[in-house]
């Protein structure tokens, strides 16, 4: 049975080797997504210029409240609309997802969705 280090090992080597043929430019950047057990991040990244435009976090004020729990798929889907917000002040409108290695379900999927509905492309 793998072990919790194990299964994060497997996951940074799925995120290099998907990171390997994916890359953000500064017309289409890239939406990157971290998940922890209690919180979850989406950054995103001009990789041409090696800076990040934007970020959204469960750990942001609009989001948590002080209430409950931040991770959530409820959580996920607030943050996803938070990053597209961020992304259309900045002019961003496309950009390439990276789910960090992660399977694309749960919260993951839910911020996919909801930054989505906020009105941004991938």
């Amino acid at each position: 049975m793998f072990t919790r280090l194990d299964k994060n090992l497997q996951r940074k080597r799925r995120h290099l080797r998907v990171r390997k043929k994916l890359q953000g430019t500064s017309v289409r950047p890239r939406l990157n997504v971290f998940r922890s057990l209690k919180h979850i991040y989406a950054h995103i990244i001009d990789d041409e210029a090696g800076i990040t435009l934007a970020t959204a976090s469960s750990l942001d004020s609009s989001i948590s409240d002080g209430e409950g729990t931040c991770g959530n798929k409820e959580a996920a889907r607030k943050v996803g609309a938070l990053i597209a917000q961020k992304a259309s002040e900045k002019g961003i409108k496309n950009v390439v997802f990276d789910r960090g290695g992660y399977l694309y379900h749960g919260r993951v999927k839910e911020l996919a969705d909801g930054a989505r509905e906020a009105g941004l492309e991938f």
